[in-house]
C-alpha cells in the first residue's frame, strides 16, 4: 500500500501548511530511527507522485519510520524558504516523535538525494546552529552541492543532465545576493564543525561523484564522523536521476543501516 499525504501547519499563518507522507515497513529496529526525507529534482518543480518514491521506502523496510515532505511547492524551489520549510518538516519529526511511532531515545536523520541531498545538507548545517544536538545524521545521496558545476565527473556527465542542473541552479539562486550562502551550496561553507555525522553515497560513474567525495573530505577534516559509499557502476546508480530501479536500492537500505549501527556503536563506546 503507498504512504498517503496529508497536510502538517508549519506556521500560525493561515493557509501556510505542508504536505507530508509516512512510510513504514514491516519490522522497525528499536528504536525507530525517525528520517526526513527530501526528494531530488535539479530544484525545479514537478507533480507530486502518488506512488511510493523507492528511497523512502527502501529505508523505511530498513527499519526507520520515514517522513516524505513536499518542501518545494510552497516556495517554488527557491532559497532561503525552501530550506526554511524543510527545516519546519524536520521540527515536525522532532515533535511528533511518539505520533509517530518512536521514542525520546530515537534518533533523528535527514536524508536528500540529488537536489534534495543539497537540501538535506543545508538543513544539517542549520540543525547545528538552531538546534544542536537534536539531529543525529545525515544521509546525503549524490547530492547537488556546487553551484559550479567544475568538477571532472560533472564536466563528463551527459549534457541534458548538466544542463538541466544549470538551469536548476540558476532557478535556486536566484534570491542569493552574489551567488553564495553557506546552506545553499554547503560547499561553500567555511564551518562545517559540529555538523551531524554523514553518510555520502555515490558510484563510480556518478556525474555528482567528485562533489559528493570532496565535501565528504571537508567534513573529514572538520571533524565530522564520515560513512563513504561508493557503488560500482553495474549498481546502475545513475537510475537514480531517471527513477529507474536497479540493485543501487537495495544497497541504500543496507547502507542506511550500517550508518545507524555504527553510530549506535560509537555512542554506546563512548558511554
Amino acid at each position: 500500500m503507498n504512504a498517503v499525504w496529508q497536510t502538517i501547519d508549519i506556521s500560525a499563518e493561515p493557509a501556510r501548511t505542508l504536505a507530508v507522507r509516512v512510510y513504514k515497513g514491516k519490522t522497525a529496529q528499536r528504536p525507530v530511527p525517525l528520517v526526513l526525507y527530501l526528494h531530488g529534482g535539479a530544484f525545479l518543480g514537478a507533480a507530486r507522485p502518488e506512488a511510493d518514491r523507492p528511497i523512502p521506502r527502501a529505508i523505511a523496510d530498513a527499519g526507520a519510520v520515514v517522513v516524505e515532505a513536499d518542501y518545494g511547492a510552497l516556495s517554488d524551489f527557491c532559497f532561503p524558504q525552501v530550506l526554511d520549510h524543510a527545516s519546519c518538516a524536520l521540527r515536525f519529526v522532532d515533535e511528533q516523535r511518539k505520533h509517530l511511532g518512536g521514542t525520546a531515545k530515537s534518533p533523528i536523520f535527514v536524508v536528500g538525494n540529488e537536489a534534495g541531498g543539497n537540501i538535506a545538507a543545508g538543513v544539517a548545517l542549520k540543525a547545528r546552529d538552531r538546534f544542536p544536538g537534536r539531529l543525529s545524521g545525515q544521509m546525503l545521496l549524490s547530492p547537488l552541492i556546487d553551484p559550479r558545476m567544475s568538477s571532472i565527473s560533472m564536466r563528463e556527465a551527459d549534457i541534458r543532465l548538466r544542463e538541466r542542473w544549470a538551469d536548476g541552479w540558476r532557478h535556486y539562486m536566484r534570491a542569493v545576493c552574489g551567488g553564495q550562502h553557506p546552506y545553499a551550496a554547503p560547499c561553500e561553507c567555511s564551518r562545517l564543525t559540529g555538523v551531524a555525522p554523514a553518510l555520502l553515497v555515490t558510484s563510480d560513474d556518478d556525474p555528482l561523484r567528485d562533489e559528493a567525495q570532496s565535501y565528504a573530505v571537508r567534513l573529514r577534516e572538520a571533524g565530522v564522523r564520515v560513512r563513504e559509499q561508493i557503488l560500482p557502476a553495474s549498481f546502475g546508480w545513475t537510475g537514480i536521476y531517471r527513477d529507474h530501479m536497479g540493485p543501487w536500492i537495495e544497497a541504500i537500505g543496507a547502507g542506511f543501516s550500517a550508518f545507524v549501527d555504527e553510530l549506535r556503536s560509537g555512542d554506546r563506546a563512548r558511554a
